[in-house]
């Protein structure tokens, strides 16, 4: 009942001679903020949080000594990755979930007022956050359920808890979103998080938590570790288009893949590790991935094999793939080190989930800086430092601290925030390390000018805005206008033995679908909601409607493409 593409990649650390030494080094108690670092005399640094740090400059590829140092670690080791990226068949795409919890979370903080960009200075990040919302709200399914929080320095929720969708609550929320604003003062997202996640599930109902944020916060960690202790799957994009918010409600409303397992068939001597998080969802075209450590040896079999099972729909499945267990050995140390920033992740994350507990803190601390310094790959407790070796001399002397002034985020907007220009620098005879922080922040800036005109609504957000929650278009004023036609127009090339909803509706697909693909995915979920309603109506004449529908709004739609 599935197609699924699968790929393994099966990796040797290179043993190459080199004649870089694999280099750390360790300086306590060397501490600054989140900070960017340009480049300067040919010398790059990274970018990171540093705190009892120890830096480390990790040469492209390991020389033969480290790699016999690292023998029976995760560097030294093969290591496999399985991609997984599943293609679910069409009779279950179209079959589209009606039931969930959908939980919105907006950011209402200040700076949300800001602007999108120069060319649409109007626009600001809390009016398309609005307008998603709009869309969303929307395309939900009939039965399910709904709330929407909003957030600043304190939060606020329109219902008590979630409540069944219908076109009252839809209505109430729809009023309280037009209303909303960046207003809320600052970013505390954690608490509202808190809250959501303290709220017992609806049985049969899977939570689905959608957040609008800009991601100006202070406590980032915290917010994602709590995200991940709850989340199945925890997705985000930098400012996302509504394509994608909608593309990520169309994955919610897909039906579950459950019962998901992974089992290995190896070589008798030969044992696996997985090192990735478990997999608890799977989504059409989305990738996941799975990391596993082999360990042992084997001299005869050369073949090993990766089975998934997982049920979609209440029927089980199951996908195998073969692998050879000796590929070539120059494959480098990039998966190892993909599987590097995953354990990391990982352990960073139980690192802090560990906090006040002293001897645990320091644990996972040891094994963290451990496996960062052997693969090369930066973490919280590490980091890159630009070593000029031109003269064979060691840098000498202790790291110096440089504060650097931070804007204050008060209550009085009307000053603009500024970030100043520092330079720290370490230095003695023979050589000097230069990291140059350009950190600086546009802040808003009051003008007296005429108050510019309310800008003109998206048609599409216009027509979007009438439908019903049951998925229906009503026939009136406000349908015909924002079809560009007349009431009388409208009611005059009507059918006669058509109600006016149906063929109201009609002419909302008729149009999205003649004047609006370029944004398809944006209104595609509410579009297969007023089909479902048109077919329940079983209204006569449907392809005299959609006839009718094509000359009066100049399109050449046919009744297939709208669904029906």
């Amino acid at each position: 009942s599935r197609k699924e593409d699968c790929s393994v990649r099966h990796c040797f650390p290179k043993q190459h001679q080199e004649d870089r030494a694999y280099e750390s080094h360790e300086m306590p108690k060397a501490q600054t903020g989140n900070r960017q670092v340009e480049e300067s005399q040919g010398l790059s640094c990274a970018k990171g949080q540093l705190n009892s740090t120890h830096f480390i400059n990790i040469p492209s590829i390991y020389n033969r000594c480290t790699l016999k140092a690292l023998q029976s670690s995760l560097m030294g080791d093969p290591v496999v990755m399985v991609s997984l990226y599943p293609e679910f068949p069409q009779d279950v795409m179209s079959s589209l979930a009606s039931c969930g919890e959908f939980v919105f979370l907006m950011d209402r903080s200040g700076s949300m007022g800001c602007s999108m960009n120069d060319s649409t200075p109007q626009e600001t990040r809390i009016s398309s956050a609005r307008d998603t919302l709009v869309l969303l709200l929307k395309s939900l399914p009939m039965g399910c359920y709904f709330n929407i929080y909003s957030f600043g320095s304190e939060f606020e929720h329109i219902f008590p808890t979630s409540v069944e969708y219908s076109e009252k609550t839809m209505e109430e929320a729809l009023k309280k979103v037009e209303n909303m604003e960046a207003n809320f003062g600052g970013t505390e997202i954690l608490l509202p998080l808190k809250h959501i996640y303290s709220q017992s599930c609806i049985p049969k109902q899977p939570r689905q938590l959608f957040i609008f944020t800009d991601g100006e916060v202070g406590n980032t960690k915290e917010v994602t570790d709590l995200v991940k202790m709850n989340a199945a799957l925890l997705s985000s994009t930098g400012w996302p288009k509504r394509e994608e918010v909608m593309q990520s409600l169309r994955f919610a409303l897909q039906p579950a893949v459950e019962d998901i397992s992974v089992s290995w068939d190896l070589p008798k001597g030969v044992s696996s590790t997985i090192l990735s998080p478990p997999i608890t969802a799977m989504f059409q075209g989305q990738r996941s991935l799975i990391y596993a450590q082999l360990a042992g040896q084997t001299s005869d079999a050369t073949d090993g094999s990766v089975t998934v099972k997982y049920s979609l729909a209440g029927h089980p499945s199951q996908n195998q793939l073969h692998f050879n267990l000796k590929p070539a050995e120059d494959t480098g140390l990039t998966i190892h080190r993909l599987v590097a920033r995953t354990v990391i992740r990982s352990q960073e994350s139980e690192q802090r989930t560990h906090s006040g507990q002293q001897d645990e803190e320091v644990m996972m601390k040891k094994k963290v800086v451990e496996l960062s310094v052997q693969s090369g790959v930066s973490s919280s407790f590490t980091a890159f430092i630009a070593v000029n070796k031109d003269d064979g001399k060691a840098v000498q002397g202790p790291l110096v601290r440089r504060n650097i002034p931070t804007a204050f985020y008060g209550s009085d907007l009307s000053r603009p925030w500024i970030w100043l220009l520092s330079v720290v620098s370490l230095s003695d005879t023979s050589s000097q390390i230069r990291l140059y922080f350009s950190l600086y922040v546009t802040g808003p800036v009051v003008t007296h000018e005429a108050a510019s005109p309310p800008p003109h609504k998206d048609p599409l957000l216009q027509l979007v805005s009438l439908q019903k929650a049951s998925g229906c278009w009503l026939l009136d004023a406000h349908l015909a206008a924002a079809l560009g036609k007349t009431s009388e127009e409208v009611e005059k090339a009507k059918p006669a033995s058509v109600n006016g909803e149906v063929w109201a509706s009609i002419l909302a697909l008729i149009w999205l679908h003649g004047f609006k693909m370029d944004a398809k995915e944006e209104w595609e979920l509410l579009t297969l909601k007023a089909a479902s309603w048109i077919k329940a109506q079983n209204a006569p004449c449907v392809s005299e409607c959609v006839e009718a529908g094509n000359t009066l709004l100049g399109c050449s739609v046919k009744k297939e493409d709208l669904g029906l």
